[in-house]
């Protein structure tokens, strides 16, 4: 076991099969156990600084991203390209459609989210009254969350956090709302390795299955382990 975290670290917390990692704040919100403190920490600095840290997603279990995946192979939900436009995903062949998903959203196995490590954040003030969308207009140029991401720019590193996803390197978009627990995020990274994940996908209920599995080596050097360092 790393010094970096007292919980240790099996396969099923890797894939979000187990939550036993997980510390939570309420019904529907989770990080890692040994998370909470930075995350507190962070949170009270920004709040010198007037900014009402929010987490508006963390911890999601293998289920919810399954869920998640196979609506949007279904076209039952929303798939957006790099422009935040809609794409067609019925007039796509399966290996485009499965593409076109992973822009934004992980294969469920291989989200960071699984870990409790990684968070996406915002500030309800700065909303004036909107509703989120986890967009990223909404922290870049003229959009309200700029002073928030200005100051995390500043000082989340202070925290020990980083931006995994900070520009778009051919796989997963830029979301300037993710940040990661980098010393235990790490040993989670070490720990997902490409025969866990097809074990993991080749038991599941997955859409497209056949062709994630062929597709698998692809997925897991573009979307997954490329991402930026602290």
């Amino acid at each position: 076991m790393n010094k970096a975290t007292n919980t240790a670290i099996n396969a099923k917390n890797v894939l979000g099969l187990n939550d036993s990692h997980i510390h939570y704040f309420n019904e529907a919100l989770g990080i890692h156990k040994d998370m909470v403190a930075a995350f507190l920490q962070l949170q009270r600095a920004a709040a010198k600084d007037g900014f009402d840290l929010k987490i508006a997603s963390g911890y999601r279990s293998f289920a919810k991203q399954l869920a998640i995946f196979n609506a949007k192979l279904a076209d039952d939900r929303p798939v957006l390209d790099l422009n935040n436009q809609p794409v067609d995903v019925a007039n796509l062949s399966a290996s485009e459609k499965i593409n076109s998903i992973l822009l934004f959203s992980a294969l469920p196995g291989g989200s960071r989210h699984h870990w409790g490590t990684d968070i996406d954040i915002y500030d309800p003030n700065l909303l004036a009254g909107k509703a989120l969308q986890l967009e990223p207009w909404e922290y870049q140029a003229q959009g309200p969350f700029v002073p928030l991401t200005q100051w995390l720019d500043e000082n989340m590193a202070l925290f020990g956090f980083y931006r995994p996803y900070d520009k778009y390197r051919g796989g997963v978009a830029i979301e300037p709302w993710h940040i990661s627990y980098q010393p235990i995020a790490s040993l989670y990274t070490e720990q997902l390795s490409i025969d866990l994940l097809h074990d993991c996908i080749q038991q599941s209920d997955i859409l497209e299955k056949a062709e994630i599995l062929v597709m698998l080596d692809s997925i897991y050097q573009r979307f997954i382990i490329n991402v930026g360092t602290p």
